[in-house]
């Protein structure tokens, strides 16, 4: 049998203060979370696991607090372009596999090895894209919430505004999904 993740209980172990970081991280998870499950709710033709979807959308984000990114409260020491991969190895230390791939691959609309390339990121040369279709949703649930303005929800255009300071390829990608999801 399969053991249950309590993606609170994670969240508690790393965040253990009540403080504006863990609000934040909460908010920006639950308001993801609520978005994806909706298109999960919409679209039961492609077979996405709910449970999974939700505590998996409630943990992407999982390793903000080891970056550098002052602005909403993150003090870490790596750049932030590396949360996700952060996160993705504090939950392979616990055994999430399938969750840490959702961390590692749900910046952006995905990242490509050409972009990492191109873009000197600092990001293992690997191929980063969201695969499977829950992967795929939580990445496209996320790009409309941004924890610089906890307050508001993106538009389609205003997501899609987000990612085009990256490349085409990542607004291509967000746009096939915004025709699968809608």
């Amino acid at each position: 049998m399969d053991r249950q993740i309590d993606s609170l209980q994670i969240i508690d172990q790393f965040y253990p203060d009540d403080n504006e970081l863990k609000q934040l991280l909460l908010k920006h998870s639950h308001d993801v979370a609520d978005r994806a499950l909706d298109i999960v709710r919409r679209h039961p033709e492609w077979g996405a696991d709910a449970h999974f979807v939700r505590h998996a959308a409630m943990l992407h984000d999982i390793g903000i607090f080891l970056t550098d990114a002052p602005g909403i409260h993150c003090h870490g020491k790596e750049p932030y372009i590396r949360h996700g991969l952060l996160g993705a190895a504090l939950l392979r230390e616990m055994g999430w596999e399938a969750y840490a791939r959702v961390c590692e691959r749900h910046t952006g609309a995905g990242i490509t090895l050409a972009d990492i390339d191109a873009r000197q990121l600092p990001l293992p040369r690997q191929d980063f894209l969201p695969e499977t279709i829950e992967e795929q949703i939580i990445c496209y649930a996320d790009k409309f919430f941004s924890k610089s303005h906890p307050e508001r929800v993106k538009t389609i255009e205003q997501a899609e505004k987000s990612l085009a300071k990256f490349g085409d390829e990542g607004v291509k990608r967000f746009r096939h999904w915004t025709k699968m999801f809608a």
